[in-house]
């Protein structure tokens, strides 16, 4: 397939992606033999109308919370799925990582399956005789390379699987969890090769619940929930899109979109931020947040806490931090009578309440 613009490695357009649900197994049975055509089933949309452009060279995650299409984007753009409608269009050879198991046998040894793998891109016996000690040295699983992968742990599978994905000289990568399964200095390794290869110009596609490193390695980010495309901008803004989706926060991520749609928010950066600080700064902090209804609270009423807010490290009012992200608490606080050495204290719990 090609694109209409060299500049684009990856066109997708308006892809859908319906699958049928059946309450029973008979009724897929009872549907195929229906003289009326009579459905007995519903349709699951996975994807509704997707659309998005990869330019080459770039660096572009696409992020939601499970159940989102994120995976079956790529098995759509890697040739893996077919859509129901849509179309998707590829300039240059991929080269995939998805989920642990894709595109090996189980029954071949870890040598076995990087041949068969090679052979099934294009590549010649020779070409991965040249690339084999790399794949080799980059996986470091000595000598389990000569053993089925069947008996292969999960984080020998997935070193083995990227080592050869980054280097058989892709054009475009697409990388789904796969790299979670891995320790991190793994994991580390993996991202440094990541950006060596992009530097070179590789056109990288990324799925991850790792919002640092959608953060520190994407150039764009696409935001899918439900099946439905829901923004794309610049890294920082569509992650705090997403953990409004995390947090439910489902009013204020649409009053968003519709702030954009009106050409209010354009989700370049700083500038949205400022406005948003701005506009949130003549109400109550605590108002954006979802306030704990079973909270304690005590003291003598010489100081009364007339607000406060939980902000990102971006300024964004939250109620989700995500791990390794710097955060500040900021209070209102009014003072009733003279204190000499107010005591400030916080007790941070996660979701379960630990």
């Amino acid at each position: 397939m090609s694109v209409e613009s060299n500049n684009k490695a990856l066109t997708v357009n308006n892809v859908t992606k319906i699958y049928k649900l059946y309450e029973k197994p008979i009724d897929r049975l009872k549907e195929a033999m229906s003289p009326t055509h009579k459905n007995y089933h519903r349709d699951f949309y996975a994807l509704n109308g997707i659309s998005f452009d990869v330019e080459k060279g770039q660096t572009v995650g696409i992020i939601g919370t499970n159940g989102s299409g994120k995976s079956t984007i790529l098995k759509i753009i890697t040739g893996v799925l077919t859509p129901t409608t849509g179309d998707v269009q590829v300039n240059g050879v991929i080269s995939a990582l998805l989920e642990l198991g894709a595109g090996f046998n189980m029954d071949y040894t870890g040598i076995e399956n990087i041949y068969m793998n090679g052979t099934m891109m294009g590549f010649s016996r020779k070409e991965m005789d040249a690339k084999l000690q790399d794949i080799l040295d980059f996986a470091d699983i000595g000598d389990f390379v000569y053993q089925p992968v069947k008996t292969y742990s999960s984080g020998m599978f997935v070193r083995l699987a990227f080592a050869l994905a980054i280097n058989v000289e892709p054009e475009i990568l697409i990388v789904d969890e796969a790299l979670s399964v891995g320790d991190v200095f793994f994991q580390a390794k993996c991202y440094r090769r990541m950006e060596e290869i992009r530097k070179n110009g590789t056109t990288i596609l990324m799925v991850t619940h790792d919002m640092g490193a959608i953060i520190k390695y994407c150039d764009r980010v696409v935001v899918l929930n439900k099946g439905n495309f829901i923004a794309e901008g610049e890294p920082g803004k569509m992650v705090d899109l997403y953990k409004k989706i995390l947090a439910n926060q489902m009013d204020d991520l649409n009053e968003e979109l519709e702030a954009a749609d009106n050409g209010l928010n354009d989700f370049s950066g700083d500038q949205a931020i400022a406005e948003k600080s701005r506009a949130a700064a003549g109400g109550m902090m605590k108002d954006k947040l979802t306030i704990n209804p079973n909270r304690t609270e005590y003291g003598d009423k010489r100081a009364e806490i007339i607000d406060f807010g939980l902000l990102d490290e971006r300024g964004n009012i939250t109620n989700l931090l995500l791990k390794g992200e710097r955060f500040t608490i900021k209070e209102r606080i009014h003072f009733h009578g003279e204190i000499e050495t107010p005591i400030f204290t916080y007790t941070i719990k996660d979701k379960r309440g630990g």
